[in-house]
């Protein structure tokens, strides 16, 4: 009952975030210069034309009559035709979103399997040389933009060594397995297409690690220092002088705790390689909604770019809801101080 009141709390506050969110981004998409009708129809188009596109997208209406008729058609699933595929563009993302999120869930697993193990081994081996190899491939991955990784892994990886596929999300002549969920690796588990499984997990390889490796980095440092910071508390001092031995106090006592800032960074980490993932899908040509949004924002695609950004808003508050539940798991103490606020 309470998770229940908890939960709807979040989803309350996250109606109103995406309203909030869905005005400011069709008051600045509406504002900024230029005619979208034009530009879709080119500057020979005659203006009779230009004006009939006008009409269909109420742009010759006020702006809050705009929205009014935006928000409509949007919470019955309809954003539009796109100006630039001249499909609509709930259409465009069914058909992007799930490669962006293969190629997001992939990175994010590494993110947290890695960033989490090396920054536990850090923390162990402290002040050691091991400790210091993690800390400064921690700083580089940190300040290097994923692009720089992209770059290098499809020189080194896809030109040089060609022990990976360099572009696409599958090889020509592998066949794509029947559409369940959109993502090929999932639908191809589901259909015993083991093939295209495979090949799609080697073009994930070098555009997931490289978008991963920054938020990897990120979550080994601030694991390492919150598990140093708790090494030195008085409970796990007390629990070696009980005799517990050393994996059981490092699993069972001092990672748990030592998770909670981890994983709320992970959250944020996660819903930002949405954003950050257009350069590397352009760089390897990974056909992803990153890549189609920032197409539409340099077509001045209103319909798409205002679409594309409520879909990345509602990602990131699923995100951080999920965040939030799992941090409550970790630590009772958020579960109780709810509790007592009721």
């Amino acid at each position: 009952m309470r998770f229940g009141i908890f939960l709807l709390k979040r989803l309350l506050h996250s109606v109103f975030v995406l309203l909030g969110l869905s005005i400011l981004i069709f008051i600045i998409a509406r504002v900024m210069p230029g005619d979208p009708a034009r530009a879709a129809l080119g500057p020979r188009a005659p203006e009779w034309a230009v004006e009939r596109v006008r009409e269909s997208m109420y742009l010759d209406k006020p702006l809050y009559a705009q929205y009014y008729y935006w928000l409509r058609d949007a919470l019955h699933g309809d954003f539009g035709e796109s100006l630039v595929t001249r499909r609509d563009v709930s259409t465009d993302i069914k058909e992007f979103l799930p490669a962006t999120m293969e190629l997001a869930l992939f990175s994010g697993v590494i993110m947290a399997v890695f960033g989490i193990l090396l920054g536990a081994i850090s923390a162990r081996y402290s002040n050691t040389w091991i400790d210091n190899v993690v800390r400064i491939g921690s700083y580089a991955g940190v300040v290097t933009p994923s692009f720089v990784f992209a770059v290098l892994f499809l020189l080194i990886f896809g030109y040089v060594l060609h022990i990976l596929p360099s572009i696409g999300r599958l090889s020509p002549g592998v066949a794509r397995p029947p559409v369940i969920t959109g993502l090929i690796t999932i639908d191809g588990l589901f259909t015993g297409h083991f093939a295209a499984v495979g090949d799609t997990i080697l073009h994930l390889i070098m555009p997931g690690v490289a978008l991963a490796l920054g938020g990897m980095s990120q979550e080994a440092r601030i694991t390492r220092s919150s598990m140093s910071d708790n090494l030195r508390k008085d409970y796990i001092a007390s629990e070696r002088a009980q005799g517990i031995p050393e994996r059981v106090i490092n699993l069972k006592y001092l990672l748990k705790p030592s998770l909670i800032p981890t994983v709320s960074i992970l959250g944020l980490d996660f819903a930002a390689l949405l954003a950050n993932a257009f350069i590397v899908e352009l760089i390897f040509n990974w056909p992803g909604i990153s890549r189609y949004g920032i197409n539409a924002i340099l077509s001045k695609d209103l319909n798409a770019v205002i679409a594309v950004i409520m879909v990345m808003g509602i990602v990131f508050i699923l995100v951080n809801i999920i965040v939030d539940l799992i941090v409550a798991f970790l630590d009772p103490r958020i579960r109780l101080g709810a509790e007592r606020s009721k």
